[in-house]
């Protein structure tokens, strides 16, 4: 959420300078809400909101409810959050939908903003819901529009009427009521309307917008507005809902470098509701919008919920139970690693997962340095492989290593790291999938304070240090020493033979890597 952050940036900062204090004083309250409004500003809030927003987080932060507090830091925090989640609406409002299909969503808004791509991208969301959406292309002035909205319902799947060739040529009005009467006759349960924009707001706009909700009637009207404008998003919109008046907001671009604030500013200034939040230019960006988990995410307090939705939706549940019981019978292969991969990245950028962990803000750098590439030559090693390597790594000796590396255009040092990586992992996924705490090379497991030294010295007397020539791996055996010795039966993890798994274990690991 890139448009964001540099209020992100601002707010994490201000409140960071409040940790140290066990009390705060109506001089750090002042300074704080000082530094919140610079913060809004800096972003493009309008001022209106700025003022109310400042004035609320100041008499809530001068209460009891932060003087009675354990911790006022996290109070004031808290505070501010849910004066956020009030300015971008409050509560989540979803679409609705018509008792008698089919329902029609009319989109309005500037050229530019983004209402074809999102036409598309909603009528995608649609028929994964089950919907038969019918896109109606009345943007019959802005050169190739219909053209645009052709390809992006091709690539959508979707269905389109668009009986005029626009460029200037056809009556929009007539098109969309037309449409919905295709739509009726084809048995569609959804239309969407996507009308023309202009470089600015202008009389002739509005009279074609209002003439089209009249003849159509629509059960939404959708104002998509570029979270990249700046101030003048806050008059477009009040100029829209005076003259067409819509029921929801979209905000697009999100995935953008400028401040955005004042995206923040239209449901309050208007009071309609933002229904959809669209980040990024594939057809799969769109998210509906929740104002408690946005605000979360502006606070760098993560949004955990969006991540495991989106997880939710891209693995399939009966996979992830073959993928548990692979791992705890010790057949988990580099096939199934590659399909793992293969379903992540139909979650979306990784970059835009990693920063829905809480606290990522604050490791922005390396989030910039993660290059998405890596996942492609990890891809390109695994495939450079036959299906025996891939399901036995034990197989690869030096001169197969060398194929590979060549195969894929890699290195030989790119290979061994990949698989000793895979190696370390699978045995730490199985240790947690039996319910065990996972184990590091050269630390104690996880949770256990004092635990690397003591099997450290417990693990000098009994082994001594690795002979693999091999310097990398020779390196993370010595830095294991003390670990319990795997069994001779080996597997591609390189661990060992174990009974099979009881139904405790395939409980918990349904737990983990199912959902349930």
């Amino acid at each position: 959420m890139a448009t964001f952050g540099t209020l992100s940036d601002r707010l994490t900062e201000t409140f960071r300078n409040l940790r140290t204090k066990g009390k705060l004083s109506p001089a750090d309250v002042d300074g704080t809400v000082r530094e919140i409004r610079r913060a809004l500003l800096d972003a493009d809030v309008a001022l209106p909101v700025v003022k109310d927003f400042t004035a609320k987080v100041r008499e809530r932060a001068l209460g009891d409810e932060v003087n009675k507090a354990l911790n006022p830091a996290q109070q004031v925090v808290q505070i501010v959050n849910e004066e956020l989640v009030g300015i971008l609406g409050g509560e989540q409002r979803r679409l609705e939908f018509a008792k008698t299909p089919p329902t029609v969503i009319m989109l309005a808004g500037l050229q530019g903003s983004g209402k074809t791509t999102f036409a598309g991208k909603l009528a995608k969301q649609l028929q994964g819901e089950g919907h038969t959406p019918l896109l109606v292309a009345c943007d019959l002035q802005r050169p190739n529009a219909v053209t645009q909205l052709t390809v992006v319902a091709e690539q959508a799947g979707a269905a389109i009427y668009a009986p005029e060739p626009g460029n200037g040529i056809g009556d929009p009005v007539k098109v969309a009521k037309d449409g919905v009467e295709h739509a009726r006759r084809t048995q569609h349960d959804v239309v969407i309307i996507d009308t023309a924009g202009r470089l600015g707001v202008d009389a002739e706009l509005m009279k074609q917008a209002g003439d089209i909700r009249k003849a159509t009637s629509p059960d939404e009207v959708l104002f998509v507005i570029d979270a990249m404008i700046g101030q003048d998003a806050v008059n477009t919109a009040k100029a829209f809902q005076d003259g067409v008046d819509f029921t929801g907001v979209v905000l697009s671009k999100l995935d953008g470098d400028a401040r955005g604030g004042a995206a923040l500013s239209v449901a309050s200034i208007t009071g309609r509701p933002i229904i959809f939040a669209s980040t990024g230019e594939n057809l799969d960006d769109l998210e509906p919008f929740h104002p408690d988990r946005m605000a979360s995410r502006i606070l760098d307090l993560g949004d955990i919920l969006t991540l495991i939705e989106q997880a939710q939706s891209a693995f399939d549940e009966a996979e992830a139970m073959k993928v548990a019981e692979k791992l705890a019978n010790e057949a988990f292969t580099l096939e199934d690693f590659l399909e793992q991969m293969q379903q992540m990245r139909k979650m979306g950028s990784m970059k835009k997962m990693l920063g829905m962990l809480p606290g990522m803000g604050q490791m922005k750098q390396q989030l910039d340095d993660f290059d998405e590439r890596e996942i492609d030559r990890t891809e390109a090693i695994i495939r450079s492989m036959t299906p025996a390597e891939r399901r036995n790594t034990k197989l690869l000796n030096g001169s197969r290593r060398l194929r590979i590396a060549r195969g894929s255009g890699m290195t030989v040092t790119d290979v061994n790291q990949l698989v000793q990586r895979f190696e370390q992992a699978a045995k730490m996924m199985k240790t947690v999938a039996r319910g065990g705490t996972p184990q590091i090379p050269g630390m104690g497991p996880m949770g256990k304070p004092g635990a690397s030294a003591k099997r450290g010295r417990k693990g000098a007397k009994g082994k001594s240090g690795s002979r693999s020539g091999n310097p990398a791996k020779r390196a993370a055996e010595n830095a294991g020493v003390g670990t319990a010795p795997a069994e001779a039966t080996g597997s591609g993890f390189g661990l060992g033979g174990q009974k099979a798994p009881s139904e405790a274990d395939m409980a918990e690991i349904q737990k983990l890597f199912g959902k349930g």
